[in-house]
């Protein structure tokens, strides 16, 4: 099965030479956008690229505002900056992610609450949430949610649509609301995917994006931050800007600020892919329908999107019987030119989160032994 699965990858790209998990695509007009901006010398966080960058990713997404960041963890600090999570606070979200989103909670001096993902989606699930909620937090007069156990309040959850399948975010959002927690939306991975023909990112007070080089669009590095609230999105402009008061020569600032504004010059990259996006997903999308197809008469699962939901596709995965055979199946694949990856290693096992909270996550751990992703690249 193993061998019949790297010569069908080889097969769909083909190619013999090592063919990677996700590589990006140039196809439009990277070139010529990057001239212009070199050409225009404007090449760092001021230029028309940036803004022309936040416009159309605000008009793709449907969110009336989007504010660029160097990467989409400084958008995710930003965003809790916002929702007021200080030292000391807790902030919900789950195990099975990538570490940049408990590494932006810690930047506030905030503690991760890990709760367990819902197996079809490997996004928060809603039903652990109201668990652990109903039984473990009460809200005071003010308004505020506070954790039974360790006394501190919770500001804020941030789920995550994992490898571009939504997570059920209209019930995490129902529950955030009579709970008073922020809800800030991790959709780093989920640039053109819909829950209920509405794009993740947009359900909350908060999104976040990402476009890191490996992403289903790049601008090198970079990220976004998504909301239809103006005074936040002036705000996050302002302190993504290192909180700078405009003048025509001196240099005040009213805030602690953040070094975070995304360049010109990787804005320009970005414009041109978001230009080939739908491209871009609609080649994805086929991809996943032939895996789909591949798989279906064999022992691995192929997992498609959630009911309900249109999935990007950013990478796709599939599920081994058990953790021997996931270990078998990515030692032979990256071993004959076929680059496959595990999950991520669960946060709550890391040193650095390893006393954080954790509240019944059979899920995580039953998915972190079987996950494996595939090669997703577009093929064009």
């Amino acid at each position: 099965m193993y061998s019949n699965f790297t010569k069908f990858v080889k097969e769909l790209y083909k190619t013999n030479e090592f063919i990677p998990l996700h590589e990006p695509r140039f196809i439009g007009n990277e070139k010529k956008y990057l001239n212009e901006c070199i050409d225009s010398t404007f090449v760092s966080s001021v230029g028309r690229f940036v803004d022309l960058f936040e416009e159309n990713i605000a008009k793709f997404t449907g969110a009336k505002h989007a504010i660029a960041c160097v990467n989409g963890t400084a958008a995710l600090h930003i965003a809790l900056i916002l929702s007021d999570v200080k030292a000391n606070d807790e902030v919900i979200t789950q195990p099975l992610t990538f570490i940049a989103t408990a590494n932006a909670i810690s930047y506030t001096g905030a503690m991760p609450v890990f709760i367990d993902v819902d197996k079809d989606t490997l996004g928060l699930s809603p039903q652990k949430l109201e668990e652990f909620l109903s039984e473990n937090t009460y809200l005071d007069d003010l308004g505020f949610c506070h954790n039974k156990k360790t006394k501190r309040i919770i500001k804020a959850c941030i789920p995550m649509h994992t490898f571009g399948h939504p997570a059920r975010i209209d019930k995490i959002k129902s529950i955030c609301d009579r709970y008073n927690i922020t809800l800030i939306e991790d959709a780093a991975e989920s640039l053109g995917s819909y829950y209920k023909e509405q794009h993740t990112g947009t359900f909350g007070k908060f999104g976040t994006l990402s476009f890191n080089g490996n992403k289903t669009i790049t601008t090198g590095g970079g990220g976004m931050i998504l909301t239809n609230d103006d005074a936040l999105a002036k705000r996050a402009k302002h302190l993504t800007t290192q909180a700078k008061v405009p003048h025509k020569w001196e240099y005040v600032h009213n805030y602690i600020g953040y070094n975070y504004r995304l360049p010109n010059i990787n804005a320009a990259l970005g414009l041109a892919q978001l230009e080939q996006l739908p491209i871009f997903i609609e080649k994805k999308r086929q991809l996943a329908e032939k895996y789909k197809i591949f798989f279906i008469n064999t022992d691995i699962q192929f997992v498609t999107e959630p009911q309900n939901s249109k999935s990007n596709y950013w990478l796709n995965f599939i599920l081994l019987k058990d953790k021997e055979e996931r270990n078998n199946f990515l030692k032979f694949t990256n071993e004959n030119g076929v680059m496959t990856r595990p999950v991520w290693e669960l946060m709550n096992r890391l040193e650095m989160f390893k006393n954080c909270q954790v509240e019944n996550i059979e899920n995580s751990e039953w998915l972190a032994d079987r996950v494996v992703n595939i090669p997703s690249s577009v093929i064009l």
